[in-house]
């Protein structure tokens, strides 16, 4: 009997300060001192994990995360274009504040907005999906029986799981989707299985005063 393929995702490290609680989608930002620290935490803790595949977004944040992670004998990452995070039209580059002033709505309800095709010139809803799935059939059909990581972002990964479990993309606002947080799923043939949600190897890192770890929006 073939084995589950499993997929580890894997979202990027915190942002550059001034992109911290901010719906960055499309903006293509580095990530901040905090998260090279975070960066460095994930390798040391992926140093003994044996991956068959790695496939990444191109956006610098996740390449800079994915970057220490990378040594001999680790398989040859393949950038995925289509795995930038979600473009969030006139959101873009405003905070939980503005967004609320601007528009009247809790930014916390994100998903169900972007479902609803509600954010001013975002993606739509039907598009984001069809840019993901194509992504994950194409991992899967690659690697059957074989463990994959994929760096991405916290959108992605909220459409992933949507994908693999048969959920509505505002379903997945009940998962954490940390900084630098890694996502387990056993895809088996009939059934998708959660192995590990939101695991954050960097957790035990001296706290910094303007690290923001909780309640972000995807970037």
């Amino acid at each position: 009997m073939t084995p589950p393929t499993t997929l580890t995702l894997i979202r990027h490290a915190e942002v550059e300060a001034r992109y911290q609680g901010v719906f960055g989608g499309r903006i293509d930002m580095d990530i901040s001192p905090r998260g090279q620290e975070q960066a460095a935490a994930l390798a040391s803790y992926l140093q003994h994990r044996l991956f068959n595949a790695i496939y990444a977004s191109p956006m610098k944040r996740v390449q800079q995360t994915l970057s220490p992670c990378l040594s001999p004998g680790t398989p040859q990452p393949v950038t995925l274009p289509k795995l930038h995070e979600v473009d969030f039209g006139d959101w873009t580059g405003l905070n939980f504040a503005e967004v609320q002033e601007r528009y009247g709505v809790r930014p916390s309800a994100w998903l169900d907005e972007l479902a609803a095709d509600a954010i001013p010139n975002a993606e739509k809803a039907v598009n984001y999906r069809a840019r993901i799935e194509p992504c994950v059939r194409e991992i899967l059909e690659s690697h059957p029986g074989q463990r994959v990581a994929v760096f991405c972002h916290g959108g992605v990964i909220r459409q992933m799981l949507a994908v693999l479990l048969d959920l509505p993309l505002p379903k997945t606002a009940g998962f954490e989707i940390d900084y630098t947080s890694i996502t387990e799923v056993e895809i088996h043939p009939h059934r998708a299985e959660i192995q590990l949600l939101n695991f954050t190897p960097w957790r035990d890192l001296p706290a910094r005063p303007t690290t923001q770890v909780t309640s972000e929006p995807p970037k």
